[in-house]
């Protein structure tokens, strides 16, 4: 294949490589359905949450796999085997609140689709990283910004949803929809050529080569992984714990702002907010990525950390709808941009021929997380949960502030 079609190549499985990560970011909209369901089966909501803390711990091992596979068996393969277990996963959980089940809402929605979206998640992040190593941090920014997005679509479109079919029939609707159109965009994905290169470039030096790249068992001896799992960890621990609460919290910004009681009404204006935050959950991962080109993936680690820790401490006294949406909204963005920066800041350590054993096993940091955080927000009351995830925030500023580079490649290969 000639070098201009490879080019050409390389932007059509971007594109289907956005549509997988897309589909897979719905998991984010889990709080649109929270209310709605305890309305149904009168389940506590601290229950419920539980099933959200549990599909973002299981996407976080299924990732760890996801890497391991994505090298051995190609970039297709797994993504289909993801599609299945994910878009399943989700016509499960329609058919465990059609039964009343919560148990089996845990094992559908939390554990089946939990998988295939581990599974799927690494999967175009790794395959990108190798077809644009002249692109590296606007191209993960670009993947994992159709993550962020898949929130946004689902609390515009869920609330009205719901109120027409049902919570259990909006679970089955959607379901078939991720699972087709995520084994369409599957199909396509493959890996470049051995050795291939965009034309015209050459490798900075302020990276590691794909000949120096560092395997999983090299990379693991290094204190540098265990950093950045620790700053990945943080940074999600806070973001997910806030997103996993977030159309509540702003339900009850707005029941006191704008003296609104009609629960139907507080939902759809809740997920308003959600949505609105989404979109920026989506645009930060394309920002945030973009800043990392210009000062460094270590740098923009570090101006997320600080702001969001100041932000989460004055959260608490917000009484304003309009600017609890704009704190929401870059918080979102910051919880993003972790996702967008840390492929590069991983590629640029440890090299992009491993990527996928090495990043994949990193993404245990977000399954980590996710149950932390979800634990936190739920366990904990609103300022108690905002203060820790300051806390959270302002060790990982500590951490990036003294994260440098392995220097010397070949004392952790063997």
């Amino acid at each position: 294949m000639g070098e201009q079609n490879l080019e050409k190549k390389r932007w059509f499985l971007a594109i289907s490589g956005v549509v997988i990560m897309l589909i897979l970011g719905t998991v984010y909209a889990w709080s649109v359905f929270v209310k709605p369901i305890v309305a149904m089966h009168g389940w506590e909501v601290k229950v419920v949450q539980r099933v959200f803390m549990l599909i973002i711990g299981v996407i976080g091992v299924s990732a760890a796999l996801g890497g391991l596979l994505v090298d051995k068996k190609g970039p297709r393969f797994v993504a289909i085997i993801g599609a299945l277990f994910y878009g399943g996963g989700v016509l499960l959980g329609g058919v465990a609140l059609h039964m009343g089940n919560f148990w089996f809402l845990l094992f559908g929605y939390g554990l089946i689709a939990g998988i295939g979206n581990g599974l799927a998640y690494v999967v175009p992040i790794a395959t990108l990283i190798r077809w644009f190593p002249d692109k590296r941090g606007m191209i993960t920014g670009l993947a994992v910004m159709g993550f962020g997005f898949g929130a946004f679509f689902i609390g515009m479109i869920i609330p009205g949803l719901i109120n027409k079919v049902g919570v259990a029939n909006a679970f089955f609707i959607l379901g078939a929809v991720y699972l087709i159109f995520n084994l369409l965009a599957s199909s396509i994905l493959k890996n470049p050529p051995a050795g291939w290169l965009p034309k015209g470039f050459t490798p900075p030096p302020t990276t590691v080569s794909a000949a120096d790249s560092f395997s999983w068992n090299e990379a693991k001896r290094t204190r540098q992984w265990y950093m950045l799992w620790s700053m990945l960890f943080l940074n999600v621990t806070a973001g997910m714990g806030l997103l996993s609460k977030l159309s509540p919290m702003a339900q009850d910004v707005i029941k006191i702002a704008q003296k609104v009681d009609d629960p139907a009404k507080l939902a759809v204006l809740g997920g308003g907010v959600l949505a609105t935050a989404s979109i920026f959950n989506g645009l930060g991962r394309l920002f945030w990525a973009a800043v990392s080109d210009k000062i460094g993936r270590k740098g923009t680690y570090m101006v997320m950390f600080i702001t969001q820790a100041i932000l989460y401490i004055l959260l608490p006294q917000i009484t304003s709808v309009l600017i609890f949406t704009i704190i929401a909204c870059y918080l979102l963005s910051c919880l993003g941009g972790g996702f967008a920066v840390m492929p590069s800041f991983t590629a640029d350590t440890f090299g992009p021929t491993y990527i996928g054993r090495v990043y994949g096993f990193l993404l245990t940091a977000w399954g980590a997380a996710g149950v932390v955080g979800g634990f936190v927000f739920a366990e904990f009351n609103k300022e108690q949960s905002l203060f820790t995830a300051a806390g959270c925030l302002l060790v990982g500023f500590i951490i990036a502030l003294m994260f440098k580079r392995p220097k010397h490649v070949s004392e952790y290969k063997k």
